[in-house]
């Protein structure tokens, strides 16, 4: 199984606040769009992806109207 550092960007969805939510952690998957798919739970669960340089690979969701990005870099 592959091993990826992951970070999470969550969008705030609050009016006049332009910070969004950022995690870290180091995950294991052999498929990075499975697993952000396994974290969603929603009604409308919308997902794509775009490799990177060097295996590297982004997955930007939308879950019931919240935009999140996730990146996932090889360790």
């Amino acid at each position: 199984m592959a091993e990826y550092e992951l970070v999470r960007e969550i969008q705030n969805l609050c009016r006049n606040n332009q910070m969004r939510d950022v995690f870290f952690e180091e995950v294991e998957t052999d498929a990075p769009e499975n697993y952000v798919r396994s974290l969603l739970k929603g009604n409308q669960v919308e997902i794509t992806a775009d490799p990177g340089k060097n295996g590297a690979v982004t997955v930007y969701a939308s879950c019931d109207g919240l935009t999140q990005k996730f990146i996932f870099t090889p360790l």
